[in-house]
């Protein structure tokens, strides 16, 4: 029974960030990673594996910087944990001790199973799992008729790359009025949408599969709440991420009501010497200051970074504050972002808000050659002017500038200390000096806070 000072249930994001930032502060440590799979892939570039990038080996993700860092990996399957005594069992009946037991164990899809028809032979996950995928490319390859149910990011990119197929006829059914209701306020959903259908996606709002049929066991079509059917002969179901926890409850850890293993700030359990990192741990929002369902890679290596810091005393006086929920997409030509606090999310906790925005263009003059046009949206206290959320729709700089936000989010950046942002600019990067996009939004939030 070989004993090591930590070990790491999992390989994904989290794991590595939390393994190699943990061994290059303890190099004196032995760190040892348990994955059930060699190979993983990067979760955020699965969609592009079914059209741009063409094959799942170019989006492949290993644990090598750990290993690189002086870590030991084991692929293998945890059965069994016991906490008292702080040993692991695993599939292969290996036995193992640790001192410090990190969870980075993920998310699992949510099987729709109030759906009849769930279990035919046609119908898909998004499961995280490097020979499924590459199975499920080869079958997305074969299928002429597609139906995506949810409209969440996965769900829309899903639809989105394989759109791109002339062969395709794709359609991707959302319950709510628009997709991406739960990271956009509804007129930048509605934009969203309209993007949706310029790619030849055959979109269905307002509208739930009450059926998926079949015909000896294969998927043949699916029903709708509004009475119509729709051919398929693969049904893509994208409707939400759980915690993949069941290890942790039968270990005896504390679960919330999403499922995920409780944590504190520092992603301590309440189990001496247990931590969990990532979408298998709990969520609280950095502005609500509630328990959220939010699953971001960037979420879960910014934990595991505070992790791999503290993992054997508080080094690092920096816990983690809250999931901040920063979302970017791109939708054909046009891309999409979010940080914060967004008007439905701000009315939900009950938090006062103001709207600053304004639109203009990436480049300037706007007549240069792939000039997009830009739209910002920021969320501004009223009681202290804090930036307390931001939303962008346009070119390719959104996704640096949704950052911005973010930070300025996380800092309690006013408007009135924004609107003093010394920013660089480039006709062929950037919208012109004068009109600053995320200035001239601060500037509208602080006209409206002043009536």
């Amino acid at each position: 029974m070989k004993n090591y000072d930590v070990i790491i249930i999992g390989g994904g994001p989290s794991g590595i960030i939390a393994g190699v930032t943990g061994k290059k502060q303890n190099p004196e440590k032995s760190f040892l990673m348990i994955k059930e799979e060699a190979k993983g892939l990067i979760p955020c570039g699965i969609p592009y594996i079914f059209h741009d990038l063409g094959e799942v080996g170019k989006n492949m993700m290993g644990p090598k910087p750990f290993i690189d860092a002086g870590g030991e990996v084991v692929v293998d399957q945890v059965i069994a944990i016991d906490l008292e005594t702080k040993t692991l069992t695993t599939m292969n009946n290996r036995k193992f001790i640790y001192q410090k037991l990190v969870f980075a164990t993920g998310s699992i899809p949510i099987v729709p199973t109030f759906i009849p028809g769930y279990e035919l032979d046609g119908v898909e996950y998004i499961i995280k799992s490097y020979d499924y995928i590459e199975k499920l490319k080869t079958r997305t390859d074969a299928a002429k008729n597609i139906v995506v149910i949810g409209g969440g990011f996965i769900g829309v990119e899903m639809a989105e790359q394989l759109s791109k197929f002339e062969d395709k006829v794709v359609t991707l059914v959302e319950m709510e009025k628009c997709c991406l209701f739960r990271a956009f306020s509804k007129d930048i959903a509605e934009k969203a949408d309209e993007a949706i259908r310029e790619t030849g996606i055959i979109l269905k709002t307002g509208c739930k599969v009450t059926e998926i049929i079949g015909k000896d066991n294969k998927v043949t079509a699916v029903k709708l709440s509004d009475g119509s059917v729709t051919i398929a002969d693969m049904v893509i179901t994208s409707i939400g991420y759980k915690p993949n926890t069941g290890l942790a409850k039968t270990a005896g850890l504390p679960l919330n009501e999403h499922n995920a293993i409780i944590i504190d700030r520092y992603m301590r359990t309440p189990q001496m010497d247990v931590f969990a990192v990532g979408d298998c741990s709990q969520k609280t929002g950095f502005i609500t200051g509630r328990t959220d369902n939010i699953m971001l890679a960037s979420t879960a290596t910014a934990e595991a970074r505070i992790l791999g810091y503290n993992l054997f005393s508080i080094t690092l006086l920096r816990n983690f504050a809250g999931t901040l929920s920063v979302f970017s997409t791109k939708i054909g030509k046009v891309a999409f972002a979010s940080a914060g606090a967004i008007e439905q999310s701000a009315q939900q906790a009950g938090i006062g808000y103001v709207i600053g925005r304004f639109e203009d263009v990436d480049k300037h003059p706007g007549t240069l050659q792939d000039t997009s046009k830009m739209l910002v949206k920021l969320t501004v206290s009223p009681e202290n002017r804090a930036i307390i959320g931001g939303e962008i729709v346009g070119g390719c700089s959104t996704g640096e500038m949704i950052n911005v936000i973010a930070l300025a989010i996380q800092k309690n950046v006013t408007v009135f200390e924004f609107i003093a942002f010394q920013v660089g600019t480039h006709p062929l990067l950037t919208t012109a000096p004068t009109k600053s996009l995320l200035i001239k939004a601060a500037e509208n939030a602080i006209a409206k806070l002043r009536k």
